[in-house]
C-alpha cells in the first residue's frame, strides 16, 4: 500500500513562478469521504488514482498510469466540474514543492504542497508560502470540484 504524506499551504505573490507549468485536467469518479477516485491528464500522461481517508497529513494512495485516450473518456464520466490547473515544480533548499495555479471556477487560487516521508519531517518554508491549509477540506481538489473557490472565497464559507 502506498501512503501519501503532504502538507498544503496558500501561496503569496509570484516569486514561486519559474518556467512553464504543466496543464492538469482532472475529475472525480467518486468523492466519498472514505475514498476518492480521480482521473487526471497531466501534460501528455494520464493517471487513475485512488486515495483513502485522510488522517492528519497522511492517507493511502494508489496511482496507475493509463492511456491518455482512456483518461479523456473517463473525464466525461466524472461527477461535478473538471478541475483545471497548471502545476509548477519549485525547489527550495533541497525540497520540491508543487505549486498549483487553478483556473475556471477555481481561478485566483494558488496552493503549494510538499510531500514528506513522515508527518514530523521538518522543512524550510519558502518566502512565498502563506497560511497552512492542510486540515481545511475546502482546499482538497475533490472539494473544489463540488464547491469551487469562486463560490466561497468572498463569503469565507
Amino acid at each position: 500500500m502506498g501512503t501519501e504524506i503532504e502538507r498544503k499551504f496558500l501561496v503569496q505573490g509570484t516569486q514561486w513562478r519559474n518556467g512553464t507549468g504543466v496543464r492538469f485536467t482532472q475529475g472525480y469518479l467518486n468523492r466519498d469521504k472514505e475514498r476518492t477516485v480521480r482521473v487526471r491528464v497531466a501534460g501528455d500522461k494520464a493517471f487513475l488514482t485512488i486515495k483513502g481517508l485522510t488522517r492528519g497529513a497522511s492517507r493511502a494512495e494508489f496511482e496507475y498510469k493509463i492511456p491518455v485516450e482512456d483518461a479523456e473518456e473517463l473525464l466525461g464520466l466524472c461527477e461535478g466540474p473538471i478541475i483545471e490547473k497548471d502545476r509548477y515544480r519549485v525547489v527550495h533548499e533541497g525540497a520540491t514543492w508543487e505549486v498549483d495555479e487553478f483556473f475556471g471556477e477555481n481561478a485566483g487560487l494558488v496552493v503549494a504542497e510538499i510531500e514528506l516521508t513522515s508527518e514530523g519531517q521538518s522543512f524550510s518554508r519558502p518566502p512565498w508560502l502563506g497560511a497552512e491549509v492542510t486540515d481545511d477540506r475546502r482546499y482538497y481538489n475533490s472539494s473544489l470540484a463540488t464547491h469551487p473557490y469562486c463560490d466561497w472565497r468572498h463569503t469565507g464559507a
